[in-house]
């Protein structure tokens, strides 16, 4: 019996996906439940499981294909032997495009070393077992002088800056679709918000001693490590119930209150910067807060976020310091109306009861949008941000 593969359904908003790499070959055989394909949108990247037992007696759609929700990519000969050539029932509908390659299976050390020297996987031959691609093979792929053509998969920046260096050559490296998406949304915020930034600056000798004082313990009781992040989160809720302004939203003409704390943390992934979201932020406890985040953080690094986990979100965290940012103006992520920076956390002079002392400061940046956030808000609440971080037993006692 054939069965037909299809794209799945997509997010509303997502209108099309490309078909990034078929990891079964035309004509071999495939187990139900078992990836055919990675199918990338400007949000996520999705795999799509094989529907049955059989085998892959058609493809219709290569690598790189542009497809819609519900479109047939390939079809599955549930009775049917691994033969590697088309049926002749499927030879008539099948469309005039390049078999795809089947991509091989990789060992994580030669990922590594393939992600670090920008090469192809695919277009390595594998020496281990069962045509797997060793870190020999990688290394001795990268002795080659022939330049490798940048896998979409691969890190933001997959060039080798050594060949990129020298003399004056230039690579054409086509955006992902989430770059694509990030780059129209950030146009979109800068084009249609009044954006502005306000600035403070943080002691954060208080939550450090804290998280010193309380760590150990924290890790042994709750199986997670405590870190800033849970502070931030617990700070920018105190923040928004104080000023429910700022976490609305502009619709039109409306302004759309939210009763809800939907924080949004930007964290980086292989395919760039993507914002899952914390849900219901005010009634999460700060282990809950670390856990969910520790969570994202894998599943970005893995490919593995869904669109549930990007979808909504009424106020963003984003966290530079991370990479030793020392100050930004962050851009809103629309349809939000502001968003809160945080940078690197350094000992600087500071004048306390007319002494100068080294405390541990960090800057923070609000950016909001004026059309409906006045400054006196986006001021206060940032005061109530820094306010709650240098005294934390506010955030234990919600004062």
């Amino acid at each position: 019996m054939l069965i037909e593969v299809k794209v799945p359904q997509l997010s509303e908003s997502v209108a099309e996906a490309t078909l990034l790499a078929w990891h079964k070959k035309q004509g071999e055989v495939v187990k139900r439940d078992e990836n055919l394909i990675d199918i990338e949108t400007d949000k996520v990247v999705l795999e799509l499981p094989a529907p049955a037992d059989g085998v892959l007696v058609s493809i219709r759609k290569g690598d790189k294909s542009i497809v819609v929700a519900g479109e047939v990519i390939a079809t599955i000969d549930t009775e049917g032997k691994s033969s590697g050539v088309v049926s002749k029932k499927e030879e008539v509908k099948e469309e005039k495009v390049k078999p795809a390659l089947a991509a091989p299976a990789v060992m994580p050390s030669a990922q590594k070393i393939a992600a670090e020297k920008g090469i192809d996987t695919n277009q390595v031959r594998g020496s281990g077992r069962d045509g797997r691609v060793t870190k020999g093979d990688v290394l001795s792929q990268g002795e080659k002088p022939s330049i490798q053509k940048p896998a979409l998969q691969q890190p933001p920046f997959p060039v080798n800056s050594d060949k990129l260096l020298a003399g004056r050559p230039e690579q054409r490296v086509p955006m992902s679709r989430l770059r694509q998406r990030v780059a129209e949304r950030l146009v979109q915020s800068q084009s249609t918000a009044a954006i502005l930034t306000t600035f403070n600056e943080v002691n954060m000798q208080p939550v450090m001693e804290m998280r010193k004082r309380y760590q150990e313990r924290f890790e042994k009781e709750h199986g997670a490590k405590l870190g800033f992040m849970s502070f931030f989160v617990k700070a920018v809720v105190h923040g928004l119930k104080k000023y429910p302004v700022v976490n609305a939203s502009v619709d039109g003409t409306d302004v759309i209150y939210h009763g809800y704390f939907d924080i949004g943390v930007a964290v980086g992934s292989p395919r760039g910067l993507v914002v899952p979201i914390l849900r219901d932020a005010d009634q999460l406890s700060f282990a809950a807060v670390e856990k969910k985040i520790a969570e994202f953080g894998k599943k970005a690094q893995d490919g593995k976020l869904s669109l549930e986990d990007l979808t909504g979100g009424t106020f963003s965290i984003s966290n530079g310091g991370t990479f030793g940012s020392m100050l930004s103006t962050p851009i809103i992520n629309p349809p939000q109306s502001a968003i809160l920076g945080i940078h690197a956390t350094k000992e600087r002079a500071v004048v306390e009861n007319g002494q100068v002392v080294v405390r541990p400061m960090n800057y923070f940046a609000v950016s909001y949008d004026h059309r409906i956030i006045d400054g006196r808000e986006a001021v206060l609440f940032l005061v109530a941000i820094k306010e709650a971080l240098e005294d934390p037993a506010r955030l234990i006692l919600e004062i």
